[in-house]
């Protein structure tokens, strides 16, 4: 399926909306769509109408051009009926906001809605879903645009079967400052699935990092999907949900999914290179590594800070992550520290980790993090910056980054995102390195570059 005209909607007929209650989900999305984004927007209700002097068509046969993308939110026995309607005017796509089908137990609504999407080869998300998140082009999620945190247009794309995880995730992306390409809330999943989303994004020319939030797979799906995103040219990172026991009964009465055993499928997962991320925590920094970096490492890491205890913390989670942190050659320690600046030459530790001790400079860590990057057997650098040391400036993030640039060799920054240090923070991720929020996240960036085999 080729699921641009649904993103990128010229035309879009939002169906459901009341006449009389504007915070209706249908009325949300017409108006936040309507004076937000260049797409051309129609109402539809069989009542007809006006809302706020714009006309309200009684059937999306009438509007005068084709429709690019409908929006359905009404009651779920009344969409076979407007699917129908649709499909004889020539829709491009549908999103099915509505509830009411296999979740509540109604599988007939929802056989009757594969049914009309098989005879028509009809693209149809939902139904009980929130729908498309497309940057700059268009918004189906019916919540207030008002309280919606959107992060900024980038490269990865979401793919989630909760809406509230998805926008959850939203909110801490745009905290992050990572962009988003696509965002797709497909709940039940009946007609189209992840895999139909992962074939279409795999060749999008928007989107380079493709991030799946799952809580099971219908018949049969499950290896076809494994295939497919072992065989994607980028990166495909997968947090699955339901791995209790309690937790995959959840799982069924959300979206009706089976999840499975999760054991099975962290195993299989892992065997072809697809990066399973655990939790949120470790979807986010995965995404963020993988958006910046296109090559695989094999997990050695040098490290550079200017607190003791940071190191070693540092050095504990590699372990636990079986990433490597190799002593460095004595010659190299010789060169570095001749490198540094007087006031700490005789007093930092040049090992690995390199502590540059409280009194370094924006030279100092320039300076080990460039001999580090010259280390065949470091092929990740980790700066653990802390920036209110007194002889930091504000400059340092992207003097860093230039050395990226230069060497080509990742590098992976934490600094406390606070809104003092945001400076620091916008000179690495302009330049396109990653920045975590702990010393956990970045070493959780490092390991997304070790486990994926598409990189």
């Amino acid at each position: 399926m080729d699921f641009r005209t649904m993103f990128e909607p010229k035309t879009m007929a939002i169906i459901g909306v009341s006449l009389h209650n504007d915070r209706h989900p249908a009325n949300v999305i017409y108006n936040k769509n309507r004076f937000r984004y260049p797409v051309k927007v129609y109402a539809v209700n069989p009542q007809g109408g006006e809302y706020y002097k714009e006309k309200v068509y009684k059937n999306i046969g009438d509007i005068p051009e084709k429709i690019d993308l409908a929006i359905i939110a009404v009651r779920a026995e009344h969409v076979p009926g407007v699917l129908e309607e649709c499909v004889e005017s020539w829709v491009g796509g549908v999103v099915v906001i509505s509830g009411g089908f296999s979740e509540t137990g109604r599988h007939d609504m929802r056989d009757e809605l594969i049914r009309v999407a098989n005879e028509a080869d009809f693209p149809i998300i939902g139904p009980n879903c929130l729908g498309i998140y497309s940057p700059s082009h268009v918004d189906s999620f019916f919540l207030p645009s008002e309280r919606m945190v959107r992060p900024g247009q980038g490269n990865v794309a979401i793919v989630s079967q909760s809406g509230g995880i998805l926008v959850d995730q939203m909110v801490k992306y745009a905290e992050q400052g990572i962009g988003l390409s696509r965002a797709v809330s497909i709940g039940n999943k009946a007609v189209v699935t992840e895999l139909d989303l992962l074939k279409y994004l795999a060749r999008d020319d928007q989107t380079d990092v493709i991030a799946f939030y799952m809580e099971g797979f219908g018949e049969g799906q499950g290896r076809e999907f494994v295939n497919a995103a072992s065989r994607s040219p980028k990166p495909v990172i997968v947090m699955k949900a339901g791995k209790s026991e309690a937790g995959s009964r959840a799982v069924s009465s959300h979206t009706a999914s089976i999840a499975g055993d999760y054991r099975v499928f962290s195993s299989i997962m892992k065997q072809h290179g697809i990066v399973e991320a655990y939790d949120e925590y470790e979807m986010l920094n995965f995404s963020e590594a993988l958006s910046c970096y296109s090559k695989p490492i094999k997990g050695r890491v040098g490290i550079v800070t200017a607190s003791g205890g940071h190191g070693v913390v540092a050095v504990d989670r590699c372990n636990k992550s079986d990433l490597e942190v190799p002593l460095l050659p004595d010659d190299r320690q010789e060169i570095i520290r001749e490198k540094l600046s007087n006031s700490i030459k005789t007093i930092a530790s040049i090992d690995n980790p390199i502590d540059l001790t409280g009194s370094a400079q924006d030279d100092d860590f320039v300076v080990a993090a460039r001999q580090l990057s010259l280390i065949d057997d470091i092929d990740c650098v980790l700066i653990l910056l802390l920036p209110y040391i007194p002889e930091v400036t504000s400059d340092v993030g992207a003097r860093l980054s230039q050395l990226y640039q230069e060497t080509k060799k990742p590098i992976v920054a934490y600094v406390p995102h606070v809104e003092k240090y945001m400076m620091i923070i916008e000179g690495f991720q302009l330049n396109n390195v990653p920045v975590a929020d702990s010393i956990e996240g970045a070493i959780m960036m490092v390991e997304a570059m070790k486990r994926c085999g598409q990189c």
